[in-house]
C-alpha cells in the first residue's frame, strides 16, 4: 500500500514527517497524448508535506473515489483551518456554518482525517434530501416489521458510522420530531431502531452543516434551542469565495486537473474574467466554470471565451456606501473580528495580526475601558 493509501485509510499517524505526492486522478490520463499527458501531470501532481505548516493539518478530504488536495492560500481560509486543528482531537459535536457552495463539506471531511476516528467511517447525509417519513429510518434503522414492507432488520446511519463521523448536511432542515430524537442520541450516547425497544450504544461523533441562520431559525420556532445547543459546542464559518479571492485561481488550476482535457491552464484573459466575478454560487460556480471551460477549449489554455457566458456579461456588483470613520475604529473592528475568529485567544490573535502579545494586550484593554 502506498503512503496516499495509507494516509487515506488512517495507518499513518498525523505526526508523520514524511512527504507525499497528492494526486487528482479521478479521469484517466489514457487517450491524451504524451506532450499533454506529461504536462498534465506536472500540474496534477506536487509535493505536499502531510502536515500543512499553516494549521498543521494533512491537506487531504479523503472520499471513495479517492482523496482531493485541500486549497487554502487566503488568509481567510487558513484561518479556517487553523480553528479546525484545534477542533480535530476533541470528540465534541462541530459546526460548519457558510453559504451554500462554499466547501463545508470538504472541511467536515478534513477534520474527520485528522481526528482520532481517522480510520473509521465518515458518513455523509443530506437531510433536506430526504422525506420525513423515511428520514428517521435512514438515520437510525428500523427493526423487522416496524412498518410495510420492512421486512429485514435494517441498520442506519448511526450504526454506519460507528467509531467514525456521522455528518449531517443542511440539518436546520431536520423536521421538529426527528430533532428530539437526535437530541436524545446526542444526550445519552444510544439510538433505539424504528420498531424496537431495545436501545444501544452509539459511537460517534457529529458533524453538522448549514446555509441557515440556526439561531434565526431558534427563535422562529423551527429549530429547538436545546440542540442548538448541543449541535453548536464548536463552529466554525466557511467564507465565501468573493471574500478569499486568493483561493480562486489555486481552485481553478486544481479542478481543471481533474478534466480529461487537453487544456492544462488559463489565459491571462480567462484568468481575470475569474477574479472578477462575484461568485454567487461561490466554489460550486467555480466548478461548473472550469468544466465549461474544459469542454469548449480547443487548446493547451483556456481562453475568456470558453468561460460561461454569464461570466463574460455579469457586471460587477454594486459598490455600498461606504460610512467614513477614523483609523482607530477600523482598527479596533479588526483586531476584534480577528480575535473572535481566533477562539478568543489573544496569543493566536498576535500571531495573525503580526503584533506583539503586550501590544494587542494594551489595545484590548483600551478598548474595555472606553
Amino acid at each position: 500500500m502506498d503512503l496516499l493509501s495509507s494516509v487515506q485509510a488512517g495507518r499513518v499517524p498525523a505526526i508523520h514527517r514524511a512527504r507525499i505526492h497528492v494526486i487528482s486522478l479521478s479521469k484517466p490520463l489514457a487517450g491524451l497524448p504524451l506532450a499533454v499527458a506529461r504536462s498534465r501531470m506536472e500540474h496534477m501532481e506536487h509535493p505536499c508535506p502531510q502536515s500543512c505548516e499553516v494549521c498543521g493539518l494533512i491537506p487531504l478530504a479523503p472520499r471513495l473515489s479517492g482523496a482531493t488536495d485541500v486549497v487554502a492560500r487566503s488568509a481567510a481560509m487558513q484561518t479556517v483551518f487553523r480553528r479546525v486543528a484545534r477542533f480535530a482531537t476533541s470528540e465534541a459535536p462541530v459546526a460548519v456554518l457558510g453559504e451554500t457552495g462554499t466547501g463545508k463539506e470538504v472541511v467536515a471531511r478534513m477534520l474527520h482525517a485528522n481526528s482520532p476516528r481517522a480510520s473509521g467511517p465518515f458518513v455523509p447525509v443530506n437531510v433536506a434530501a430526504l422525506p420525513a417519513e423515511l428520514l428517521e429510518s435512514e438515520l437510525f434503522g428500523h427493526g423487522k416489521g416496524a412498518f410495510t414492507g420492512a421486512t429485514q432488520v435494517r441498520r442506519g446511519l448511526f450504526e454506519a458510522a460507528s467509531k467514525g463521523t456521522l455528518f449531517l448536511d443542511e440539518v436546520a432542515e431536520l423536521p421538529l420530531p426527528l430533532q428530539a430524537k437526535l437530541l436524545r442520541a446526542l444526550q445519552d450516547g444510544e439510538i433505539r431502531r424504528v420498531g424496537e425497544n431495545q436501545a444501544f450504544e452509539s459511537d460517534v461523533r457529529i458533524v453538522c452543516a448549514t446555509h441557515r441562520d440556526l439561531l434565526q431559525r431558534v427563535r422562529g420556532g423551527a429549530f429547538r434551542e436545546d440542540l442548538y445547543y448541543r449541535l453548536k459546542v464548536l463552529s466554525v464559518q466557511v467564507p465565501p469565495l468573493r471574500e478569499r479571492r486568493d483561493d480562486i485561481l489555486p481552485l481553478a488550476c486544481r479542478m481543471l486537473g481533474e478534466e480529461r482535457t487537453r487544456a492544462h491552464g488559463f489565459t491571462d484573459a480567462a484568468k481575470a474574467v475569474l477574479l472578477r466575478h462575484h461568485w454567487p454560487g461561490n466554489v460550486r460556480e467555480l466548478q461548473n466554470a472550469v468544466k465549461h471551460g474544459a469542454a469548449l477549449a480547443t487548446g493547451e489554455l483556456i481562453d475568456a471565451e470558453d468561460l460561461p457566458e454569464e461570466l463574460l456579461t455579469a457586471l460587477p456588483p454594486p459598490r455600498a456606501p461606504v460610512a467614513l470613520r477614523s483609523l482607530a475604529e477600523v482598527e479596533r473592528e479588526h483586531i476584534l473580528r480577528v480575535l473572535d475568529a481566533c477562539g478568543g485567544s489573544q496569543a493566536e490573535a498576535a500571531r495573525v495580526l503580526g503584533v506583539g502579545r503586550n501590544t494587542l494586550w494594551r489595545k484590548l484593554r483600551e478598548y474595555s475601558a472606553s
